[in-house]
């Protein structure tokens, strides 16, 4: 997690390395969610640097119910691909503005499956690295978080 940190602020640095100093690249903009029952949250659903939008994870997670959905990992892969949909929808973006996924699989035994949804949702193929963890929040099988660039 430290590396991905590391990898993530090394891309951000750089990117604004090559900016105009007299543009507000260096703005940070903490976006308030687009769904009401979320707005106790304690993070961001998007946080904006210049043209780059740093997506919160998302799970499978049916928002209009806060349930997460059945199905097993596919179902849970697609609404939590959707949930991202969504939140580029919300600030004017598409999928394939997404230019790096982070996702975290509760078992990476479920990677094959996953896989086969996600590169339906992103054929231009962002980097990604994946892998597994012990447990993910309310039980999910399936976390993604995105950075997407605004063209």
């Amino acid at each position: 997690m430290k590396k991905i940190i590391a990898i993530t602020c090394l891309f951000v640095f750089l990117v604004g390395c090559g900016t105009d100093s007299s543009t507000s690249s260096d703005t940070v903009i903490f976006h308030k969610t687009h769904e009401p029952k979320k707005s106790n949250a304690p993070f961001s659903d998007a946080v904006q640097v210049g043209n780059l939008f740093f997506l919160s994870g998302q799970v499978g997670m049916d928002h209009g119910v806060r349930k997460l959905v059945e199905g097993g990992v596919k179902a849970e892969t697609k609404q939590t691909l959707e949930n991202i949909k969504a939140v580029l929808k919300e600030h004017g973006m598409k999928m394939e503005d997404v230019v790096k996924c982070t996702v975290i699989l509760a078992d990476i035994e479920d990677f094959s499956a996953f896989n086969e949804v996600y590169k339906t949702y992103f054929p231009q193929k962002p980097a990604r690295t994946t892998f597994a963890a012990k447990g993910l929040a309310v039980g999910a099988k399936i976390e993604i978080e995105c950075i997407a660039v605004k063209q």
